[in-house]
């Protein structure tokens, strides 16, 4: 595995990190609700249901790894084609983001598995995971140590992720209500996404 596919890697990470999805707004509307409280719990539990995620997905690519490296090859260019497919879908979103304030009381614990549950028991996790990960694997580097360097990377991002948002959302109630700076961020967001699958497909055809 080589610096510049890690480094691709947590850019690409940062990037559909920060897009507002399940996840976000979950942690969004506890924050928005119960304040900056909320920060640590949803974030270790956001940081656990990527980690549950991941690891099932990576284990299910080692397995086809193993099996079919032209198969593996194929599927690397469809992740870089997916990261271009969400680049343009964000771009092209709207600017809201439908985040309801949850304010009933909870506890740190219901709080962590909330967000544990929504981020690892959502079908589509796996099967992002799946398309999104391949594009970054060499075939040729040992699988384990790959596994291990990049889900420790996406699991400090989305635990950092997590936690920015919340502090932001329990500070900015305006930002998460304005459609024009959420329109703004959508669209700096799916730029770069483009230009990371467009980077992402030239480092999975220098190494195939």
């Amino acid at each position: 595995m080589s610096f510049e596919a890690w480094a691709a890697f947590a850019a690409a990470s940062t990037i559909l990190l920060i897009i507002p999805g399940p996840t976000v707004l979950v942690v969004v509307s506890y924050a928005l609700g119960q304040g900056w409280r909320t920060a640590l719990p949803m974030a270790v539990g956001v940081a656990l249901g990527d980690f549950t995620a991941m690891t099932l997905s990576m284990l299910g690519l080692g397995a086809l790894l193993a099996t079919s490296a032209t198969l593996f090859t194929v599927l690397k260019w469809v992740g870089a084609a997916y990261l271009v497919y969400l680049g343009v879908k964000l771009w092209r979103a709207g600017g809201t983001l439908d985040a309801t304030p949850r304010t009933d009381a909870v506890s740190a614990a219901k709080m962590l598995g909330h967000a544990w549950l929504v981020t690892a028991l959502n079908p589509k996790s796996i099967t992002f995971f799946v398309a999104f990960l391949p594009a970054f694997l060499d075939a040729k580097a040992d699988f384990l140590t790959q596994m291990l360097v990049f889900e420790t990377t996406f699991l400090v991002l989305a635990f950092a992720n997590a936690f920015g948002y919340a502090l932001v959302a329990s500070k900015a109630r305006r930002f998460a209500g304005n459609p024009r700076a959420v329109g703004v961020v959508n669209k700096v967001g799916g730029g770069l996404l483009v230009s990371a699958g467009v980077a992402t497909a030239t480092l999975s055809g220098a190494r195939s």
